[in-house]
């Protein structure tokens, strides 16, 4: 097994930046949703609520990022050096953050109609992940939860197989926004990974990932594409896990030694989940994949 691709995600819900080669850090690898965006009262956006992000290009710049998109052309913002900062809000933790200059919020507030401002984490901010997936609190960025997402080739061929056999079209790799994509010819099989060695990096596989309404859209332009990936995974990949409560696709993953991944790295299961992750085979009766949207 190899590394097929690696992505990274400069502002939380914004394109992905394609990359040969990262650094991976306790956050996650470098570059990897350290900027966010955040309305009036500070609570994040993501595409379940604002799909146009898709629409936004962050190009990572030597001194912070390059903004772009349709119709409002670009912006070079810089990390905030002496920054004013705010409590920002992920889900249920609370941040300080350095805020980016004004005229960042600026151009954000134009593209979407509203008040907007954008948030940079810095080294001042803290952000700790503590709960029964993983036995010592975890450094996050402004990730959903946890600091790297992988998945593989295998699975999503799967996922596709089924698609098709409703009737339905492929899906991108890209609906999934991972991080770390491995070549892997089995389906399936990182549910029975527990550690992984990625070039010299280590990973331990903590929660298989549930899904959202974000892997129906478009990821160049936001439009909602009916109800594939969802529906098909509520076929193939429902958890039977009473934490979660949801249908799964990839794995969450903390970094256990660090170091630099490229495409093309040797992918080495260390460690095995012999028991997998339980799924459960009944679909309950009236369910509809309304259940996963916001």
């Amino acid at each position: 097994m190899r590394v097929a691709s690696l992505h990274t995600y400069p502002i939380k819900g914004v394109r992905a930046v394609d990359v040969a080669r990262a650094h991976v850090e306790p956050r996650g690898l470098e570059g990897d949703r350290r900027w966010l965006v955040v309305d009036a009262n500070g609570r994040f956006i993501t595409q379940r609520s604002h799909p146009r992000l898709a629409t936004i290009t962050a190009a990572p710049t030597r001194t912070g990022l390059r903004l772009s998109a349709p119709g409002a052309g670009e912006f070079l913002v810089e990390r905030p050096s002496a920054p004013q900062r705010a409590d920002v809000i992920v889900w249920q933790h609370q941040i300080n953050a350095a805020l980016a200059d004004v005229q960042a919020g600026a151009w954000l507030s134009n593209y979407f109609g509203e008040a907007l401002r954008l948030a940079y984490m810095d080294a001042v901010a803290e952000r700790l992940q503590r709960n029964a997936w993983v036995a010592d609190a975890v450094p996050v960025s402004f990730a959903d939860a946890y600091p790297v997402l992988i998945v593989t080739t295998a699975s999503l061929a799967a996922v596709n197989g089924e698609i098709e056999r409703a009737g339905g079209a492929q899906v991108s790799m890209r609906r999934f926004r991972p991080n770390i994509v491995i070549d892997c010819g089995d389906a399936w099989a990182e549910d029975f990974w527990r550690v992984v060695r990625i070039g010299g990096v280590e990973f331990e596989l903590v929660k298989p990932c549930d899904r959202c309404v974000v892997t129906t859209k478009d990821q160049e332009t936001g439009a909602s594409m009916g109800k594939e990936p969802l529906a098909s995974l509520a076929r193939l990949r429902r958890s039977a896990d009473a934490r979660i409560n949801g249908v799964l696709f990839g794995w969450n993953a903390v970094p256990r030694a660090l170091g630099r991944v490229a495409v093309g790295d040797a992918v080495e299961v260390l460690e095995r989940r012999p028991e997998g992750f339980a799924l459960r085979s009944d679909l309950p009766h009236g369910f509809e994949v309304e259940h996963f949207l916001p």
